[in-house]
């Protein structure tokens, strides 16, 4: 069961079913994108600054 989980978190098989659970209207997607590239950058940018 360790080796499945492991096996199921190293291929983001979870994260691949939760993305198609529903569907997104394709400016839906492209928001969603733009604010997760926003997070990453606001992210980088404060582990920059310390």
């Amino acid at each position: 069961m360790r080796r499945f989980k492991r096996k199921v978190q190293q291929e983001d098989i979870v994260k691949d079913i939760k993305r198609h659970s529903y569907y997104l209207k394709p400016g839906e997607k492209k928001r969603t994108k733009a604010a997760l590239a926003r997070k990453r950058s606001r992210k980088k940018r404060s582990k920059d600054v310390e």
